[in-house]
């Protein structure tokens, strides 16, 4: 499969389905955080050739794709050598197409690549509940997905290395963000955190 995107369209008769961007393989494929810790907005980001797409992702997100990726790899009776790391940073513009809810990630034995599907998040969702349901990143194969009445979809190929490379940066900038109470288990704000399990109280620093 060349680089590049391509964008593929239901029949005029199931115009209401699903519109797929798909790239791939892709030249690099990244996920990062811009912003101070607390105040984070997370993306995840692929380019392939000319073409550079950037989706908004949760925190919680980017730690179950890491986790899976390495669940995934261990499965593989293949050696997965390690690509540069210091090279994954977002590239200008970030620019994201949507919002994601859905994260699912498959691996393709006979292509020896990933395929990581990005589906967005529905704005139509009726509470709360079912938009954090939503967010959650679904372990399944993505090969097996029918499209329906959902909202717009990305589909990455990506090399194992790259995966790899993916994960390990993605859980490191996870783990970036604010500190952890030892007390409560709480973040931390810089100007401090109220501690449930000191009574209310301020809890003390370091």
């Amino acid at each position: 499969m060349g680089g590049g995107r391509r964008r593929r369209t239901s029949p005029p008769e199931e115009a209401a389905r699903i519109t797929i961007v798909e790239l791939g393989p892709v030249d690099r494929i990244t996920a990062d955080a811009v912003g101070e810790p607390g105040m984070r907005t997370f993306y995840l980001q692929a380019r392939a050739g000319a073409e550079l797409v950037t989706v908004v992702v949760e925190k919680e997100q980017v730690v179950l794709l890491s986790q899976s990726v390495l669940e995934l790899l261990a499965e593989v009776p293949l050696e997965t050598a390690p690509l540069d790391e210091t090279e994954l940073t977002l590239e200008e513009p970030v620019d994201p197409l949507f919002h994601a809810g859905r994260l699912s990630i498959g691996y393709d034995p006979d292509g020896d690549r990933f395929l990581l599907e990005v589906t967005e998040l529905d704005p139509d969702a009726e509470d709360e509940d079912e938009a954090e349901d939503e967010s959650a990143l679904v372990d399944e194969d993505p090969l097996a997905l029918a499209l329906g009445d959902e909202p717009e979809s990305i589909r990455l190929w990506a090399s194992r290395e790259q995966m790899l490379a993916l994960s390990r940066h993605g859980a490191e900038v996870a783990e970036r963000g604010r500190p952890t109470c030892r007390f409560c288990g709480n973040p931390i704000d810089p100007e401090g955190h109220v501690c449930p399990a000191t009574n209310g109280h301020r809890a003390p620093r370091g």
